[in-house]
């Protein structure tokens, strides 16, 4: 609903592809091709364009190849100038390659992997704020230091892909699991690597919150744990690994944050 009360329709397909590469990586697997359908009530060539540029461009940064798509025309199932994208990415990894966080252990250790904004999650609840707030999205995001950025260019900034850089670390070794941080935050979606009887502790201050997540928060009267369970806040992707590889991960100059910790009992918890 954004890209289309904003006119930004060159990101949308960016954040297609990542939904679906960002998830397959987390296996350690490399995304092979994708497909996508562009379903409209009536096709609109210059819309089109910009999204399929973005698919495209996701692609790219992926090194996935873009097999085909469909383009639907539905007269009647769509508000004029609305339209839908569904796709989805096939990826490869060796059998005794795949990550799935059995071998995850206490005192190992989380790094986190900053995110470009909101990303993909949690627009429900934006949209909610956005009207409670009374801003146009293109007044400039409050307490941002750049004052070019609209409030609608920091909410619809593309979703990082992060397929090349988590491959790249994952193939030094070291990596005992991934998550991938969408709907549900860090609270649902960092326990689900872990193997029973073992949860997270998350250093809060050990990173920078982006101020769309602060301007949010402020204005939506939003307590902590509602926001850590919706978006991101900053770390769009987090790796488990051994400290020893935490080390070399940091060094590499990966933008990497080490965010927290392995601990004995279930569930994330904050210090």
């Amino acid at each position: 609903m954004l890209a289309f009360e904003t006119g930004i329709h060159d990101t949308i397909g960016i954040d297609l592809v990542a939904m679906s590469v960002n998830d397959i990586v987390t296996s350690g697997a490399k995304p092979l091709f994708f497909l996508d359908c562009y379903s409209t009530g009536r096709l609109d060539v210059d819309v089109a364009e910009k999204v399929i540029k973005g698919i495209v461009d996701g692609c790219q940064q992926s090194d996935c190849a873009l097999l085909g798509g469909e383009t639907a025309e539905m007269s009647g199932m769509y508000k004029d100038g609305e339209y839908d994208l569904t796709g989805f990415a096939v990826g490869i990894v060796k059998k005794d390659a795949v990550i799935d966080g059995k071998n995850i252990v206490e005192g190992d250790v989380l790094i986190g992997l900053p995110s470009s904004g909101v990303h993909s999650n949690g627009f429900s609840l934006v949209r909610s704020v956005l009207a409670r707030s009374g801003l146009s999205l293109n007044e400039q995001l409050p307490g941002n230091d750049d004052k070019s950025i609209t409030l609608g260019e920091a909410l619809l900034a593309p979703t990082i892909i992060y397929v090349k850089q988590v491959l790249d670390i994952v193939s030094k070794g070291g990596v005992k699991g991934i998550a991938h941080i969408t709907g549900g935050g860090f609270t649902d979606n960092i326990p689900r690597v872990f193997p029973a009887g073992l949860g997270a502790l998350i250093y809060k201050d050990s990173w920078e919150v982006p101020p769309v997540f602060r301007w949010i928060q402020e204005v939506g009267k939003i307590e902590d744990a509602e926001m850590r369970r919706t978006f991101n806040m900053g770390i769009g992707m987090v790796l488990v690994v051994s400290p020893d590889a935490s080390k070399r991960i940091l060094e590499d100059g990966h933008g990497a944050f080490l965010i927290g910790e392995v601990t004995k009992g279930e569930g994330v918890t904050y210090l």
